[in-house]
């Protein structure tokens, strides 16, 4: 057993909201999880630590984007020895980590919360966003109509348990074409305005094996022929509970807000920017999806 006194006890679970933008889009989980730790240290936050021979800070993350992925809605769970007012650590925090890290929302998970409560049961779903150049709407526009009046479409990926296939039309909510925002426009420049472009929105439902926007886009090229010439550009909008009869996406963070209010806690909620949705002009580089 090692030696010295017990770590101190977690007091309070701060949820936290944040999003890879830009740059920071192609940082590795393993490196944001670095950044995250060294913020905590620089900011200040008394964070909990586990015991044993190499305790590490209590700090959780649920529903991570892949590598490559840019994302509005990445979520972590801090523990902390001390109570903190949760909208002067989302401060601390987000002046702590690198432009590109930005902690939009930080939530105090309410006192006596059980296990029912866990963050990654309401992430039933993400919102993406891909932008797919060189393919005319038309195109894409016939693509869906094909991918969504399919039965099931099955896809073969390598996984760490080998390669296997798996139905990636039964994991998709929604599926249709979106505008173009006015910024990605002149991101694209004056010279490929009236270059073909698509974007697409989709609804995917968080399931095992995961279904990823790139699993879709080989879906849409098996049923449809649909091959952009160059690599998507994929961002995440949302993740969180999904209601089948509207296809929308709720804040994940919401009950413990009401749940702190219906309670007195006012100090336990932060009002925070609402989780985009799908036409909302978000402020985030799109990113090339990776496999």
């Amino acid at each position: 057993m090692p030696e010295g006194p017990a770590p101190a006890p977690v007091t309070q679970r701060l949820r936290v909201r944040y999003t890879k933008r830009g740059r920071l889009r192609f940082t590795s989980h393993r490196d944001i999880s670095r950044a995250v730790e060294r913020a905590v240290r620089r900011a200040g936050i008394p964070v909990a630590f586990s015991a044993g021979f190499t305790p590490h800070p209590k700090i959780s993350y649920t529903g991570a984007a892949a590598t490559g992925v840019a994302s509005e809605a990445e979520y972590l769970e801090i523990g902390l020895t001390e109570p903190r007012d949760p909208a002067r650590v989302r401060a601390e925090l987000d002046a702590a980590l690198p432009p590109g890290l930005d902690v939009v929302d930080v939530v105090a998970l309410p006192a006596g919360t059980g296990k029912s409560t866990a963050l990654a049961d309401r992430l039933q779903a993400s919102e993406w966003r891909v932008r797919l150049d060189g393919v005319a709407e038309s195109d894409a526009a016939t693509a869906v109509s094909v991918f969504l009046d399919a039965g099931a479409v099955e896809v073969e990926r390598l996984t760490k348990k080998g390669r296997r296939r798996f139905d990636v039309r039964a994991a998709v909510s929604a599926l249709e074409l979106a505008a173009e925002r006015a910024q990605d426009a002149d991101r694209r420049g004056t010279e490929a305005t009236d270059a073909p472009c698509a974007i697409l929105r989709m609804v995917v439902r968080h399931t095992t094996p995961a279904v990823r926007p790139d699993d879709i886009l080989t879906g849409l090229r098996q049923v449809a022929d649909l091959a952009p010439p160059s690599p998507p550009l994929v961002t995440r909008l949302a993740q969180g509970p999904l209601d089948e009869r509207t296809g929308v996406l709720a804040d994940p963070l919401d009950p413990d807000r009401e749940t702190a209010t219906s309670s007195g806690d006012e100090a336990g909620a932060v009002d925070g920017p609402a989780l985009p949705r799908s036409g909302d002009a978000v402020g985030v580089d799109a990113v090339s999806a990776r496999s």
